[in-house]
C-alpha cells in the first residue's frame, strides 16, 4: 500500500559511494550499486534518518511524498537474509561490515619450541566491534553486557580478554569519532535491546574520557538507567575502576 510518508532521498550528482551510510542504516534499505548509494526498497526505509549524518557530501535527506509504507517484518526478513547469506560481505562491498557472532576461542595448549604458552584466549564473540558499523539492532546485543571501550585502551591493558569475557564489545574513539552520532546510535542500542550493564574502558589520558560522557548522554536520550562501571588503564597497564 502507498502512503504520505517521510522518507530517504539521495542526491545521485553528490553521492561518490563512499559507503559510510550502510552500516548506520539499522533496516539495512542503503545498499552500493555502480558506484553510488541507492534505496533498496521503499518498505525498508523507516524515514528516521539515521543515516543522515554519515554522509560527507550531503547526498542525503528526509523527503515527505507518497511512497511504499514501511513494513517492519518485512525489515526482519530483510536483514535476516543478509546476516545468513554466505556472500563475502553485505551491500557495501566490505567484509568488516558482516555480522557475524561466534564461539570465544578456547585457550590453546602449548606446543613444543612454540614460544611462550597463550595465557589468555580470545573473548570476542561477534563482529564487527566498531561503534559506527554495528547496527543497533544487531542480534549479538540482545539482553548483553556491553563493554565499550575506547581504541587505544587494550593496546595498553595485557588482560583485555579477561575483561572482555562475558561481555559484547563496542569499541570507537571519542576523540576522532563523531560524538553526537555516537550518542544517537547508543541511544538506539539501549532503548531497543534490553541492555543489562554497560562497562566503560578507557584510558588515563584526557582524550578517552568523552566515551563515559557519551554514554550517559546516550541513556538519558533513550530513558534508560542502565547499571554502568567505569574501568580505567594507565598507559602502563595498570587497572583501575572509578
Amino acid at each position: 500500500m502507498k502512503a504520505v510518508r517521510k522518507i530517504i532521498e539521495i542526491d545521485e550528482a553528490k553521492c561518490d559511494g563512499c559507503a559510510m551510510c550502510v552500516p548506520s542504516c539499522a533496516e539495512g534499505a542503503i545498499r552500493i550499486e555502480n558506484g553510488k548509494a541507492r534505496l533498496v526498497a521503499e518498505k525498508f526505509c523507516d524515514g528516521l534518518g539515521a543515516c543522515l549524518g554519515e554522509c560527507p557530501r550531503d547526498a542525503l535527506h528526509i523527503v515527505e511524498r507518497e511512497v511504499d509504507e514501511y513494513d517492519e517484518q518485512a525489515v526482519h526478513e530483510h536483514l535476516k537474509s543478509q546476516v545468513t547469506a554466505k556472500e563475502p560481505a553485505m551491500a557495501c562491498g566490505c567484509p568488516s561490515s558482516l555480522i557475524q557472532t561466534f564461539s570465544p576461542l578456547k585457550k590453546q595448549p602449548q606446543r613444543e619450541s612454540s614460544g611462550p604458552a597463550q595465557d589468555t584466549a580470545s573473548a570476542l564473540t561477534h563482529w564487527p566491534i566498531q561503534i559506527r558499523l554495528v547496527p543497533p539492532n544487531a542480534p549479538f546485543l540482545k539482553n548483553a553486557d556491553l563493554l565499550v571501550a575506547a581504541d587505544c585502551a587494550p593496546a595498553a591493558y595485557p588482560d583485555f580478554h579477561r575483561l572482555l569475557a562475558g561481555k559484547v564489545l563496542l569499541i570507537g574513539c571519542p576523540k576522532f569519532d563523531n560524538t553526537e552520532e555516537y550518542i544517537k546510535k547508543f541511544a538506539l542500542i539501549f532503548k531497543n535491546n534490553d541492555v543489562r550493564s554497560v562497562t566503560v574502558f578507557v584510558m588515563e589520558v584526557p582524550c578517552c574520557q568523552g566515551l563515559p560522557l557519551i554514554v550517559e548522554q546516550a541513556m538519558k536520550l533513550a530513558g534508560k538507567n542502565i547499571p554502568l562501571k567505569k574501568t580505567i588503564t594507565g598507559i602502563n597497564g595498570e587497572l583501575r575502576n572509578s
